[in-house]
């Protein structure tokens, strides 16, 4: 299998990994750190869905999609700190003053999982970042040692692929998911 990383550009692919089955779901579509609070709960049923059209129309496309040849079959959240909550999140320090990118979402549909998938997530959000100038790339994954973890809650990533990738660990967070704590893991790309 040969996994192809490439930007979030077309929406029915991004519909296919992060919308929901019936089309006035609530579901999350990756926006809860995108936009700020009032919005995410303001947009309801399909309004969630024609916000995502609209960013993946855009100059920046939200995010990277993997492929399986046409099939898309996982999702990488990736965009300038700056334009997410995690620039005024308290829970999650800044390290510097340096124009971060934040990758805080990491989603394998089922079917497609244990195959090597949120690994080229990782680093196509990676190169992704880095051909847009990013710096240095932030994630905020789980440091849940050995312990299992609700696959539900695992979209922000575990400590272990992130160092695999390259990343190291930057800060502590005061950030807590699913029983676990956060970190802050960084890649440097200059």
């Amino acid at each position: 299998m040969v996994i192809e990383v490439r930007p979030a550009s077309a929406f029915e692919d991004v519909r296919a990994v992060l919308g929901p089955k019936s089309p006035g779901a609530n579901v999350c579509w990756c926006l809860s750190y995108r936009i700020p609070s009032r919005l995410n709960k303001e947009l309801r049923g399909p309004a969630r869905g024609e916000y995502v059209a609209e960013l993946c129309r855009a100059r920046l496309p939200p995010g990277v999609l993997a492929y399986d040849g046409d099939e898309p079959v996982g999702w990488a959240a990736v965009a300038p700190r700056s334009d997410t909550s995690f620039a005024r999140n308290r829970k999650i320090p800044h390290v510097d003053e340096l124009p971060v990118w934040s990758l805080w979402c990491v989603r394998v549909r089922p079917g497609h999982r244990k195959k090597g998938i949120s690994h080229a997530l990782i680093a196509g959000a990676v190169e992704f970042a880095r051909a847009h100038g990013a710096p240095a790339i932030e994630a905020y994954p789980l440091d849940n040692g050995a312990a299992r973890v609700d696959l539900t809650m695992a979209y922000a990533g575990l400590r272990e692929n992130f160092e695999r990738a390259g990343f190291t660990h930057a800060a502590d967070t005061t950030s807590v998911l699913a029983g676990h704590p956060r970190v802050l893991m960084r890649l440097d790309l200059r």
